[in-house]
């Protein structure tokens, strides 16, 4: 297996027994991003000096004997909403198409500490809004697995570099499944933590209340890992919440004898493809016979999900992107006076995606229609948010797909906005109610990978790693997108 198909696990144990060096590490994933982005497109931004810069002085620490964390030396890619001091960071606009960061996000100082090589900044939908990543401000990211399908969104491009070893890991943001949906469609696990559980300061915001960053890693232990790194109270973040952080890879070895799985009877719809279908129920087969016992529920507030979901985000995305108005920074058009300088930039900065919901957002929140539309789908939210507290009232996780679909193609959903957001039916209820939720590999319809969904109370990231880990031991789906080598 070539370097750049390891996982953390595998690359710490190398670089710690100085069977490669951080640099020849690095340099493999650099040379498979030449190899193979051409066609995957994964990233905006490819950072080769300041990779081999810092895979040369964690060299040089372990050269000295220091004790070095398992992320150390391992090259990652970073989506490119989340602030990179002197990196340019686009959230794959064109109205941030020349902005550099002043500071890092919090996530990214973390990393930094912990020794993480920066390889690039991954394309993603434009301001995280979309389920595709053919929302794209440049260009779409194609799914390794089969390069006429779409990665998912909108942290397509961070799932479509890992499946592709163009990254041994990466973080992405989920604010409605933009975290899972890409590790359902490209065969990778992909964590969306607990609102509040990993800082949002240096996220370039889309909707406050429902943005989290999350890992997209190679299986369930670098998971853990990575969110060891990145978990834990920030000040400058105002959600975020002071908790203690466990240590994720203690839950890794448990069983789930006695476990309590709940199946809820609204996300198996007609919507729902068999393949799709099928690895579900061979998963939670699986499950059964490690001694979980298995058992349908209902959420029944769920088909209000979708509806509610693109009232709040959109209404959020309004307020949050009214900033970018040509005056302080990115894209500036001047017109004939400060309201033509607005028009003008934001016509010309925006893409289509962006300019339709901050006008959902904008017309949600007007007089008149306040009450009607953005008050109501809180009120509904908060149903979503009581159907989990009752449901894990008698289970302990819930298991669900990840989409109704594997990967469609690119352009199949592109007319059809409506068609798009329902890719999102099964994801946007995590994240209305702030709970963490988990996408592991569960088998392939169609030749393409299938993502069991896991969700757990809020602050029990633990236990979906734990489960998890235990499904990953008895199944094993891992493996990376066959882009003519298989990493062999």
């Amino acid at each position: 297996m070539k370097p750049y198909a390891w996982t953390i696990q595998q690359c710490h144990n190398a670089l710690s027994r100085r069977e490669i060096s951080s640099v020849e590490l690095t340099r493999a994933v650099l040379d498979r991003i030449a190899a193979v982005d051409d066609k995957v497109r994964a990233y905006l931004l490819v950072t080769p000096e300041v990779a081999l810069a810092q895979a040369a002085a964690v060299d040089a620490r372990r050269s000295a004997g220091e004790a070095l964390s398992p992320l150390a030396g391992v090259p990652m890619a970073i989506k490119d909403n989340m602030c990179t001091f002197g990196t340019r960071t686009t959230c794959a606009s064109r109205i941030l198409h020349d902005f550099i960061p002043p500071y890092d996000a919090t996530v990214v100082e973390r990393l930094r500490a912990a020794g993480a090589v920066f390889v690039g900044k991954a394309n993603m939908d434009e301001f995280a809004m979309g389920s595709s990543c053919e929302n794209s401000g440049f260009f779409p990211t194609h799914n390794p697995w089969a390069l006429d399908r779409v990665p998912g969104g909108s942290s397509g491009g961070s799932g479509a570099a890992v499946a592709a070893g163009e990254a041994i890991y990466a973080l992405g943001s989920d604010t409605g499944g933009s975290v899972r949906l890409p590790a359902s469609f490209c065969g990778m696990v992909g964590l969306k933590p607990t609102y509040g559980r990993v800082s949002r300061y240096g996220l370039v915001a889309y909707a406050s209340s429902l943005d989290q960053i999350g890992p997209l890693t190679r299986d369930v232990t670098d998971c853990a890992l990575v969110m060891n790194a990145i978990a834990g109270h920030d000040r400058r973040d105002s959600t975020s919440v002071d908790t203690p952080v466990p240590d994720y890879t203690a839950a890794l070895g448990g069983d789930v004898r006695g476990l309590r799985v709940g199946v809820p009877a609204e996300y198996f719809g007609d919507a729902v493809e068999p393949g799709v279908r099928a690895s579900i129920d061979g998963a939670l087969r699986v499950l059964e016979g490690l001694g979980a016992t298995v058992a349908e529920t209902s959420l029944p507030h769920t088909r209000y999900a979708i509806a509610s979901y693109y009232i709040i985000a959109p209404a959020e995305a309004s307020a949050n992107l009214a900033r970018y108005d040509g005056m302080k920074y990115g894209l500036s058009v001047r017109g004939a006076d400060i309201w033509d300088t607005y028009c003008r930039t934001r016509e010309e900065g925006f893409g289509a995606e962006v300019k339709r919901r901050i006008m959902l957002g904008t017309y949600a929140l007007s007089a008149g229609y306040y009450d009607a539309y953005y008050l109501q789908a809180q009120k509904t939210r908060t149903l979503i948010k009581q159907d989990f507290d009752r449901a894990f009232e008698k289970y302990d996780v819930l298991v669900t797909p990840v989409s109704p679909t594997v990967a469609f193609r690119l352009g199949e959903k592109t007319d059809d906005p409506l068609a798009m957001y329902l890719s999102d039916v099964c994801t946007v209820t995590v994240n209305q109610a702030g709970i963490p939720g988990l996408s592991v590999p569960c088998g392939f319809a169609d030749g393409l990978p299938v993502g069991m969904q896991l969700l757990a109370p809020a602050f029990e990231e633990e236990t979906l790693l734990r489960v998890a880990r235990a499904f990953e031991r008895a199944s094993d789906f891992r493996r990376l997108a066959p882009l003519g080598d298989e990493g062999s």
